[in-house]
């Protein structure tokens, strides 16, 4: 007897269906009959982490607490259950393949053939089932990334097909998600792609358990019939995915549809707990019914897609939801901002926040943004890279010294105020040698972020290389720009805020990636207040004015 039931998610036809919103939401209801449930991603890419892809390439690196570097869809897991994931939570074909080849280099297959068939899908079967067998969790749901019938999947399927087989059919269940396309031309929506996706996953030995079906109009009871016959499903196991205004209304959409039902019959769990969903429904009606609206500028490299940025932009519905505010992110690309633009670009904005990145590509804009709003009194907020340009913008402009850099940008500046932490002056490798995972911070007493955290001591998750260089700390501080949050370990700072500007804050660390539904950010909601704040006085000036 297994110690966990098992949920594996596939999907069929397309990409970005909504595989990683599904299994949260099914997650967040089986969380809210009381079963402890946590999600798994496995990627079918040969990279061992998603640490050194391009942001347009993949979307936004998440990173948890523990230091890995991973998919996107473990912030939503994060987001949806406010519990925590780790390096077990994401696997890649890279690491799975990595892991067989060192063994082999152990000498631990004893002169055997390695091959995909045992000996790789062995190694996905076992870390399928790692997290099930700590005893820590009822349920674990499995989402595998790509689409049946694409090769680099093939070895995920033949290990979900094997596992079904050895733990037997009432502690696993397999949910296949596809598409219900509609043809404008002939006015109807077709069944075609999703018989042949479930036909293509049948071809590797499994047969679906349940449908999701995506689509942008209502399922009728016949096509629901004609997929449930055609599928070798039960009828109340063809779910409709509807399009949704935002992806935390899916929870109660699938609640509705009865997913958390069908499958607690599926798995023959009991099914006598009501679904507790207050505290979300509540988030849901404050994101839904603000008082008021504002607009923030995101200042990054990445822009174009929205991906890139997904945990800044949730953390933003969060904190907005706290504060009964709607906020507008504009994306504005930091290479399109120059000084003469600045003030067009940005006035009418009521907060500003400078996303992280790496390389040299759009800095200046970045600075020439930070001056704006640091020169007029809006809003601030850095992250990451977003500090650091804070710090070189102030050197600059402040101190006097206008060749104040990085050297990720500069190597030989005569004012390196960001420079290279000394653990990373003899790094070759790039996959996951930064600065990683969580860390303490202690926080100055009487300081602006002392009040919004309530605390002295926290831990935040961090992904950089570079740090605001100490040298210039009391030159910096004398001026105005004070460092008001250091690593008790290593005495670098992590903060750097304004107390004469209205909100001026910058982090070396990443808060987006602790902000969840139930639990938003403490400075995200500060920002957002302070925003809220700004504008109300802006209205209000302009009022007077007119």
């Amino acid at each position: 007897m297994p110690k966990a039931k098992y949920v594996f998610v596939t999907g069929g036809v397309s990409s970005s269906l909504g595989k990683g919103i599904i299994s949260a939401s099914l997650a967040k209801l089986l969380q809210a009959r009381g079963l402890k449930a946590t999600i798994q991603k496995y990627d079918p890419y040969i990279n061992i982490d998603p640490g050194t892809l391009n942001p347009y390439e993949h979307g936004e690196c998440f990173v948890t607490d523990d230091g890995a570097e991973t998919d996107l869809d473990l912030g939503h897991y994060e987001r949806f259950l406010n519990e925590r994931t780790s390096q077990a939570n994401n696997v890649t074909t890279g690491r799975i393949y990595q892991s067989v080849i060192e063994k082999e280099r152990r000498g631990e297959f004893l002169g055997k053939t390695v091959q995909v068939i045992p000996h790789i899908t062995n190694e996905i079967k076992a870390r399928m089932q790692q997290l099930g067998e700590s005893g820590d969790y009822d349920v674990v749901i499995t989402e595998i990334g790509g689409t049946v019938g694409d090769i680099e999947s093939l070895p995920y399927i033949e290990a979900v097909r094997q596992l079904r087989w050895e733990l037997g059919r009432e502690n696993c269940v397999v949910i296949h998600l596809t598409l219900v396309p509609y043809l404008s031309a002939a006015a109807e929506l077709k069944t075609k792609p999703t018989q042949h996706s479930v036909k293509t996953l049948m071809e590797s030995g499994i047969n679906a358990d349940i449908l999701v079906c995506r689509t942008e109009y209502e399922l009728s009871e016949s096509i629901r019939a004609k997929l449930a016959l055609f599928c070798n499903v039960k009828r109340e196991a063809v779910i409709q995915s509807i399009d949704a205004k935002t992806i935390y209304d899916v929870p109660l959409l699938m609640q509705e549809e009865g997913l958390d039902r069908v499958v607690m019959e599926t798995l023959n769990l009991s099914d006598d707990i009501t679904p507790d969903l207050a505290k979300w429904k509540s988030f849901l009606f404050r994101h839904k019914n603000p008082k008021n609206h504002i607009c923030i500028g995101l200042v990054g490299k990445y822009v174009e897609l929205q991906d890139s940025y997904k945990s800044i932009l949730e953390a933003f519905i969060h904190a907005g939801a706290a504060n009964e505010v709607k906020v507008d992110v504009l994306s504005i690309h930091s290479e399109h901002l120059t000084r003469d633009n600045c003030e067009q670009e940005l006035k009418d904005l009521h907060g500003l926040l400078v996303a992280p990145g790496f390389g040299s590509r759009g800095i200046e804009g970045k600075i020439s943004a930070i001056k704006y709003v640091r020169e007029n009194n809006i809003p601030f907020f850095g992250i990451c890279l977003g500090m650091q340009m804070a710090v070189i913008e102030y050197a600059r402009n402040v101190l006097g010294l206008t060749s104040a850099n990085s050297t990720e940008m500069d190597e030989d500046t005569a004012h390196p105020v960001i420079s290279l932490m000394d653990e990373q002056k003899n790094v070759e490798d790039k996959g996951g040698t930064m600065r990683l995972g969580a860390w303490d911070c202690t926080l100055t007493v009487g300081s602006r972020v002392h009040d919004i955290y309530k605390a002295g001591d926290i831990s935040e998750r961090h992904r950089h290389r570079y740090e605001l260089n100490n040298a210039y700390l009391t030159d910096l501080t004398k001026n105005g720009l004070k460092a008001t949050g250091f690593n008790p370990k290593t005495g670098l700072a992590e903060i750097v805020e304004i107390d004469v500007h209205p909100w001026f804050i910058g982090v070396q660390y990443h808060p987006e990636y602790k902000s969840t539904v139930l639990e938003p950010h403490p400075l995200f909601s500060a920002f957002v207040e302070a925003c809220n704040t700004y504008a109300n006085k802006k209205n209000l000036i302009w009022k007077i004015g007119k």
